[in-house]
């Protein structure tokens, strides 16, 4: 190595030759074994279907980048677990690159010019104390992942079947893998630091102070009275042991759990920032609808699958599975990979058999359609993944199929043909949609016809629904009293087709879409207002597709606004405690939460929040097209277990929604659950109402 008194050491210390030829002979087996792992994994991915995920590379690198550097995905409400990760990443990290730094010196540069040899010196001195503390780190992190895996009983980590079949075939094979992971790396974290410090007992160099670790562990070795030709005897051995986990832990990667490190990192790259929110379309030379078959999988949608690390973050954020439907989006991805394991690429070693199910071409052959029709569309499995997997595509994907065959709730069916026929769920005719603005002593604009600023999309619900006419007067009146100039669209507004989208029926959507956009079109309007956090999601994200680029806010930003400015002048404070219900289309699709709550706080309520709130609210359960929808799972319904929550908090008065559907579930949660005299489910805008007019005021 050059000059004794240079901080450096010998990678191959007191080695024969012929064990140094063997250590490369087995890296080149190992590396052989590693790219063949992902020559397969690659192969699978290219048998999927074109995915337009290609654009904006510097800027999806970007966001890589901050989400690998921050790990916040993983902090998201289990803080102790993302620090605990970022541990072992980065800690992985600094291990991998020293490897590298090592393997660049001594077998690159050390055999062109031993002059251009750089680990050693100062730089050998930093790399040793930032590699030891980064690798203490990691080992902590694992030690803390491990205990929580093995000694917690979180409900996430369960890997019991939400449809209640056994969990049999490959559900025991992958608790194998967690153990087979956790421990290894374990185990070649320890094995490294303790060959580090019987590296260093032996032979005592001072500078060796700065591998912070490896000197504390030879001071130790030190005081059990072991002698430096024991030390370094026993290094010997410790070497090869840690050379060879190190090496077998490589080639294990892409067969285990552990290929998520690069898997992840792909579907976190070429993730759509929108998914859920804006669904894909169909392509016009499309063979069939939706999928049927793994053959219609995309590339993406494929790397998804293996990318998943049974977290279970998603299985316990699903408001189906917490109601007892049959879903859990972990489940579902786990079955659809081993269908794609066993069709596309062969069964991995660890799995015993494998799900053979998917393969045909029929609706439903890919997930049982009980499965498929409990989704809610809520995307609390999207926003919970901490690797960007897009479940709710999958599930809208799959559920085409369905709608195709006709293999679908009936009622649901009997809804699709009324919104054919009158461009409504309710089967009403179009002349009524306005009927609730009778009895408002103003005129509401024709927007079609005048010129306004805002333009009103009403929605179904608001517009039909006997028991919410009076909160959509309600909401013309605070309009109409803060002077907002706005009109809507009379009978030519139709549903705007989230939900259908959401339910799998393309064309019908495409039909009440169009037919919105038409009738936008031969309006005059600056932007949109809208108490419909269903259709603000459509409108803002998937109109754009179609030709109609707006700006939509929901009516609790405007409110808010007119409130902030002074536009709307408040007579009295409201005394009361409060709890509110975030719309999973107004907080996880249109990532709204804080109007609402300043408009409470302006209104002078006290806010007391329920546990899930904001991104993680629970979802009522009317989502995907689950309002219409007449089958129940076996446990208490969403929309009852959120009032339940709620009732948790002392001298609660009002449930606070903003939300027509969400109106609707809760109202009949209350009388379900026997609650309708100890809690009252109010719209944000009856609260603004009251706030405005003279009188009696709230009392808490």
């Amino acid at each position: 190595m050059g000059d004794p008194l240079i901080p450096a050491r010998e990678i191959f210390r007191h080695f024969p030759p012929g064990a140094v030829v063997v250590f490369y002979l087995i890296s080149t087996a190992a590396a052989g074994i590693f790219l063949y792992g992902f020559w397969r994994r690659i192969s699978k991915y290219r048998a999927g279907k074109p995915a337009h995920r290609l654009n904006n590379l510097w800027e999806r690198l970007a966001r890589l980048a901050r989400t690998l550097a921050g790990h916040a995905a993983l902090r998201k409400r289990h803080p102790l677990v993302g620090w605990a990760h970022a541990l072992v990443f980065w800690g992985f990290v600094a291990l991998f690159l020293a490897s590298l730094i090592i393997m660049v010196d001594q077998d690159v540069l050390g055999s062109i010019s031993p002059a251009l040899r750089f680990w050693k010196g100062t730089f050998y001195l930093w790399n040793s104390l930032v590699v030891d503390l980064l690798g203490a780190g990691f080992l902590a992190g694992i030690a803390v992942l491990a205990l929580r895996r093995w000694c917690s009983g979180v409900p996430q980590l369960d890997y019991s079947r939400a449809d209640g079949a056994s969990n049999e075939d490959f559900r025991t094979y992958y608790v194998r893998d967690d153990w087979i992971l956790l421990s290894g790396l374990l185990l070649v974290g320890i094995t490294g630091f303790l060959t580090e410090g019987l590296r260093i007992c032996a032979d005592r160099p001072q500078f060796e102070i700065w591998s912070a670790v490896g000197w504390q562990l030879a001071n130790g070795l030190d005081a059990l009275g072991l002698s430096a030709g024991t030390a370094s005897q026993l290094h010997f051995y410790g070497w090869w042991l840690h050379a060879v986990l190190a090496l077998a832990f490589l080639a294990f990667i892409p067969y285990s759990k552990a290929a998520h490190m690069l898997v992840g990192m792909a579907s976190l790259y070429f993730g759509d920032p929108l998914a859920g929110k804006r669904i894909p379309g169909i392509s016009a030379d499309a063979v069939s609808i939706g999928y049927r078959g793994l053959a219609d999988f995309s590339w993406k949608e494929l790397i998804d699958l293996d990318a998943c690390t049974k977290c279970g973050r998603c299985h316990i954020a699903c408001p189906a599975r917490a109601g007892g439907w049959p879903l859990s989006p972990r489940d579902m991805i786990l079955d659809l990979r081993e269908q794609a394991e066993s069709a596309l690429g062969g069964r991995s070693w660890y799995f015993k058999q494998g799900r053979e199910k998917g393969g045909g071409e029929n609706a439903g052959s890919l997930i049982d359609p009980g499965t498929l029709w409990a989704c809610t569309a809520c995307l609390a499995c999207v926003e919970a993944c901490p690797v960007g997997i897009e479940h709710v595509p999958l599930v809208v994907q799959m559920r085409r199929g369905l709608v195709e065959d006709g293999v679908l709730d009936r009622n649901l069916q009997r809804v699709l043909e009324k919104l054919v026929t009158h461009g409504n769920s309710f089967g009403e005719p179009e002349s009524d949609r306005v009927k609730w603005a009778q009895g408002l002593p103003f005129r509401i604009k024709d927007a079609r016809k005048e010129e306004v600023d805002f333009l009103w999309f009403v929605g179904d619900f608001a517009s039909y629904d006997p028991r919410l006419r009076e909160i959509t007067r309600a909401v013309a009146r605070v309009f109409h009293r803060a002077g907002l100039d706005f009109g809507i669209l009379y009978e030519d507004e139709r549903n705007a087709g989230n939900d259908i989208r959401r339910v799998g029926e393309e064309g019908l959507y495409r039909l009440l879409a169009e037919a919105n956009l038409a009738a936008m079109a031969n309006a005059r309007f600056k932007q949109i207002v809208t108490t419909d956090p269903h259709s603000y999601n459509t409108i803002r994200f998937e109109y754009p597709e179609l030709g109609g680029t707006y700006r939509v806010r929901h009516y609790t930003e405007v409110i808010h606004d007119i409130i902030d400015s002074g536009r709307l002048a408040l007579q009295r404070r409201l005394n009361a405690i409060v709890t509110y219900h975030d719309p999973c289309h107004l907080s996880r699709y249109a990532e709204v939460t804080d109007p609402p709550r300043a408009i409470l706080e302006a209104l002078g309520l006290r806010l007391v929040e329920m546990g899930r709130n904001r991104a993680n609210s629970f979802c009522c359960g009317a989502g995907g097209g689950r309002v219409w929808m007449t089958d129940a799972g076996k446990s208490e319904r969403p929309s009852e277990q959120r009032i339940s929550e709620a009732l948790l908090i002392p001298g609660l008065r009002y449930f606070v929604v903003a939300c027509p559907k969400d109106f609707t579930m809760y109202r009949e949660a209350l009388k379900a659950t026997g609650n309708e005299g100890r809690l009252e489910v109010k719209d944000l805008i009856e609260l603004v109402e009251h706030a405005i007019e003279t009188g009696e005021a709230i009392l808490g």
